[in-house]
């Protein structure tokens, strides 16, 4: 067997040398020593192994780029080597189109989890929920891949087909579906009338125009009519930039903290602030959250629960409170490295524990109880008058509103839980206004 050496003194120099190339701000991170030899070494020794000895040859800047993949793998499920098809997906990403199935994804005991699926993707029509954990790729084991290779391999031409085997918590036996890939164009925001006076926003992303996004379906929703209280739904969204976050949670906050974060680094250590008038006037306000929530959705609903400015509605959300930097080491390839922590403005981490909603609603397929017909006194024969001249028949708009709330009763509890919570705010806001009157 031909065996070489290695210089490790030299490997050390080098090595040394190369961090260097890296963004200043690790350079700011407190050197504790000398870089350490021995380890040095053992790595030496195994690249050497590696090198000479695997079944197939492998070229030394693959075998770099591996050793790289495998240093960040080891951090946390967030921290990666971006390549250059990983980094133009996250910059596809962040701008709203890109092609796929439409999943946000993350890795857990070696799968790829679901975290999220994006609304209207082929990922969401087929019925993908968050939580859902990837086992194979075709016939291809997840285990064992990294999350860039498993995202690669999802990735391909447009109407190009992909089965994935899923297994879901809960259930058996795992299951395939059969997904067709298509140019995923995340609408970021969508606004929507659920009865007159009481508005739906919908996030699905925080990209970089989300802030003003949000700030314009509330201005198109408040020039029509008076808005008497807003949802805003986070469910599902894997969140995004957290400057968006920082906009949409001030645009219903009339200044104060809505975000801080804390890193070893001098400049991870940033505190967000509102601005100090609330476009919504003050808006009864109900967030919607679910597991499906992570992120930036975590700051917006941790924010304005902080601050008694919404009532927090749904299940426990994510709990991703960690703060991802993308940095660049060149024009194709980067690092995405997880450099700070962040806390609500009463100072919690949501870190692997989430927002808890103030008030529970499980997702539920609910239908309201139909019964034997009502007999009322309206239906007796020579039934009195209510003596106030209106007559007990009811009107087309009444059976309407009754028809629609049946409806989203049947279809999304949660909102219907969201949009009765909003009405009772009303009612008694109306009578204390009567009684200070």
């Amino acid at each position: 067997m031909r065996c070489f050496s290695l210089d490790h003194k030299k490997l050390a120099a080098a090595l040394s040398a190369l961090s260097l190339t890296f963004p200043l701000t690790l350079l700011a991170v407190e050197q504790k020593g000398q870089l350490p030899l021995d380890e040095l070494r053992t790595f030496a020794d195994v690249y050497n192994q590696v090198r000479i000895g695997y079944v197939e040859e492998i070229d030394d800047s693959t075998l770099l780029e591996y050793a790289i993949q495998g240093m960040l793998m080891g951090l946390d499920p967030h921290s990666v080597y971006l390549t250059k098809d990983g980094f133009q997906d996250l910059q596809d990403n962040t701008s709203g189109e890109f092609t796929g199935l439409g999943l946000e994804v993350g890795m857990e005991d070696g799968y790829v989890k679901i975290i999220s699926p994006i609304d209207g993707s082929p990922a969401a029509t087929a019925g993908l929920q968050s939580g859902d954990m990837i086992l194979k790729l075709g016939k291809i084991p997840v285990k064992g891949m990294s999350l860039n290779e498993a995202i690669d391999v999802m990735r391909g031409p447009k109407g190009s087909d992909i089965e994935l085997t899923i297994g879901r918590p809960g259930e058996g036996q795992p299951f395939e579906v059969t997904l067709t890939r298509d140019t995923i164009k995340v609408a970021s925001v969508r606004e929507r009338w659920l009865e007159p006076g009481y508005g739906y926003i919908r996030v699905a992303q925080f990209q970089s125009a989300t802030g003003s996004d949000v700030g314009k379906s509330l201005d198109k929703l408040m020039a029509k009519e008076e808005l008497k209280g807003l949802v805003l739904d986070l469910r599902n969204n894997p969140g995004g930039i957290l400057r968006a976050s920082v906009d949409v949670a001030g645009l219903f906050m009339d200044g104060g903290n809505v975000v801080y974060t804390q890193g070893r680094l001098a400049n991870s250590d940033m505190y967000y602030e509102a601005d100090e008038k609330d476009a919504s006037n003050g808006t009864p306000l109900v967030v919607l959250i679910n597991s499906g929530s992570a992120s930036a959705s975590e700051i917006v609903a941790g924010a304005l629960q902080d601050h008694h400015r919404a009532v927090v509605m749904g299940t426990r959300s994510f709990g991703k409170g960690s703060v991802q930097t993308i940095l660049p080491l060149s024009n194709s390839r980067a690092v995405k490295l997880t450099t700070a922590l962040y806390f609500t403005p009463n100072g919690r981490s949501i870190q692997a524990e989430g927002i808890a909603p103030d008030i529970l609603v499980e997702r539920a397929k609910v239908t309201a109880y139909k019964g034997s017909p009502r007999i009322t006194e309206a239906d007796l024969s020579g039934h009195l008058g209510n003596g106030n001249g209106k007559s007990t028949d009811d009107s087309g708009k009444n059976k309407a509103s009754r028809k629609a709330a049946s409806e989203l009763l049947s279809s999304d509890n949660q909102l219907y839980e969201a949009l009765t919570l909003l009405k009772g705010i009303n009612v008694l806001g109306m009578r204390d206004s009567k009684s200070d009157g």
